[in-house]
């Protein structure tokens, strides 16, 4: 059995004048991913490696849920091919997971996200919001072969009792 949680990085801003990969969170992203990470505790806890696109929006939410949870930063691996937009470069990414590893969080992107999670889960969500999770685990044994997995989704203004 596998499971995989796409994690949408937190809300960035865009007021700086810096490149799309350099945008940072803003204040309100910071504290709605310190909030998500703890209500969302069971989800993230057990996993055994964190890859995170190299985005700073979510490099910089990956860390926050590591810290929160106070989690080791040796499982964190940035990953150049999590900076992608298409959901066949991120399904080509989970496939290409180690087998050795069966519990796995990727922090990234939207429309790859959404996207992804509807063709692994034979799903129809119209749009993973920042600071969203999907939860998807899959009966086989391989990466490489992983399909029709069951979807958990953990929505924040589902998760926490205010959207602040």
């Amino acid at each position: 059995m596998k499971k995989l949680i796409l994690i949408r990085h937190a809300k960035s801003s865009w007021s700086l004048d810096v490149s799309d990969q350099d945008r940072p969170l803003t204040e309100k992203g910071i504290r709605k991913t310190e909030k998500i990470s703890i209500a969302s505790k069971k989800i993230f806890f057990n996993a055994e490696v964190f890859y995170s696109s190299p985005a700073n929006r979510a490099l910089h939410t990956a860390s926050i849920i590591i810290n929160q949870l106070n989690l080791s930063f040796c499982n964190l691996y940035i990953e150049k091919d999590l900076y992608t937009f298409e959901s066949s470069k991120l399904i080509k990414f989970i496939r290409d997971i180690p087998n050795s590893f069966s519990n796995v969080i990727c922090v990234g992107h939207n429309p790859a996200f959404t996207n992804a999670t509807n063709f692994l889960c034979d799903s129809n969500i119209e749009h993973l919001p920042t600071s969203s999770w999907a939860e998807i685990t899959f009966s086989q044994s391989s990466w490489t072969n992983i399909s029709k997995g069951a979807l958990k989704l953990g929505i924040p203004k589902i998760i926490l009792k205010s959207d602040d």
